[in-house]
């Protein structure tokens, strides 16, 4: 259990720093990607309103507002920036070529591009490296092509040498986080240990009074005879031993330092063997057992823990299915996995199904008193098939009936 709060604390924190650097990355990258989108605009706004050329005066005048420029314009800008254009008539047919600001591009090309856009529709947007305009004139379109390769380039080197920096730092993070983890939980892992260590003892303390007690009663029987208050006195030690034996079972399967000796074993043997007490048990109260066990299904585990846990189920079934009813109990292969199946009718179906695995629950009290439970069998199956990887849950598959089902790994 504390290496799996470790893992949980490991992995939120992980998370966390993970969202932190994805929402400060995409900002980062976001913000520059924007602020270059509006520099190129700026520059074929101000390109477009004086016909492809760059004004002559010095200082250049700022833009018009309505141009969507974000920057200042310096005597430089001309030289810095490389571009080409085309003008089409209103027929849309291109009339004239212009790539005297830039050498990437030849006449055949530019005329190319400009024909893509005019195609496409688009007023704006990226055609490969080159940012384009189409701005409509009295003689029909200049469009406007902005070579965009250095900026994309640098603002991809950016990107690229941001992750690299992003993972690094999860990496280091994801160390020093691993080696403080278990002094962060240190508290949680001294109250556990505390909780353990006081099941384990309260549990080896109440089995000696309870022998005695049982001893007493039985020779009050030799003595006295029998009666029903020595019968209840040995009920009620049966169900303390039971309770305390399933207070030991769930604290030893919850030391993450205690390995459960595994062994292959036959699982349908194993199933089989445990099954067949039951039958007699519900034939006595007018049930019946319906059983369909596949042969020859084996797997690696604890042999004790996964006849517990079979056990544990079936004893269920027969003490809450109804009158007359049917059990139906089926051992089968479910891909790699063994899957065991124990469906009985019972009134009323518990409205939630995942709190009986819970320790100490009880969808009725006065019931499960009656029928000797005490809310823990459950929760000592769950820890049982848990520890072998595998799964347990519980289902309503109709109005008036319930399936426990486990699936253990072959």
């Amino acid at each position: 259990m504390i290496k799996r709060l470790q893992r949980k604390f490991i992995a939120i924190a992980m998370g966390s720093l993970f969202l932190i650097l994805l929402v400060i990355l995409s900002g980062v990258n976001g913000v520059t990607f924007y602020q270059m989108n509006q520099n190129a605009d700026s520059l074929l706004h101000l390109l477009a309103e004086n016909e492809g050329r760059f004004p002559d005066s010095a200082p250049l005048p700022p833009p018009k507002k309505d141009s969507g420029s974000r920057i200042p314009m310096t005597e430089e800008t001309p030289f810095e920036t490389r571009y080409f254009l085309a003008r089409t008539d209103e027929a849309g047919a291109v009339i004239q070529v212009d790539t005297g600001h830039i050498a990437a591009v030849d006449y055949a090309q530019a005329k190319e591009y400009a024909q893509t856009v005019l195609d496409g529709g688009s007023q704006s947007g990226y055609l490969n490296q080159y940012k384009y305009l189409a701005a409509e004139k009295e003689y029909g379109t200049l469009i406007l092509f902005l070579d965009r390769g250095t900026q994309l380039q640098s603002s991809f080197s950016l990107l690229v040498l941001s992750g690299i920096i992003a993972l690094a730092t999860l990496a280091v993070m994801f160390l020093l986080i691993t080696l403080l983890s278990r002094r962060a939980i240190r508290p949680v892992m001294e109250s556990v240990e505390k909780q353990k260590r006081f099941i384990t003892d309260a549990s080896h303390e109440i089995k000696t009074p309870l022998a005695i007690i049982c001893a007493n009663a039985e020779v009050l029987e030799m003595t006295e005879g029998a009666s029903e208050w020595t019968e209840s006195i040995q009920n009620q030690v049966r169900r303390m031993n039971g309770l305390v034996q399933g207070l030991l079972t769930l604290s030893r399967l919850d030391e993450d330092q205690v390995r459960l000796v595994f062994a292959d074993f036959v699982l349908s043997d194993v199933v089989e063997q445990t099954v067949q007490p039951f039958e007699a048990l519900a034939q006595s109260q007018g049930k019946r057992l319906s059983i369909s066990i596949a042969p020859g299904l084996s797997m690696k585990g604890e042999e004790d823990g996964i006849r517990q846990a079979v056990s544990i189920l079936l004893d269920n079934a027969v003490k809450y299915a109804l009158p007359g009813s049917r059990i139906d109990v089926i051992l089968d292969k479910q891909g790699k996995y063994a899957r065991f199946e124990v469906e009985n009718a019972c009134d009323p179906v518990p409205e939630n199904l995942t709190a009986l695995f819970d320790r100490f629950y009880r969808a009725d009290a006065s019931r499960s008193r009656d029928s000797g439970g005490y809310g823990i069998g459950l929760s000592v199956a769950k820890a049982v098939v848990e520890a072998h990887k595998g799964r347990i849950c519980a289902r309503k598959t109709g109005e008036n009936t319930v399936c426990f089902q486990i699936l253990l790994p072959l």
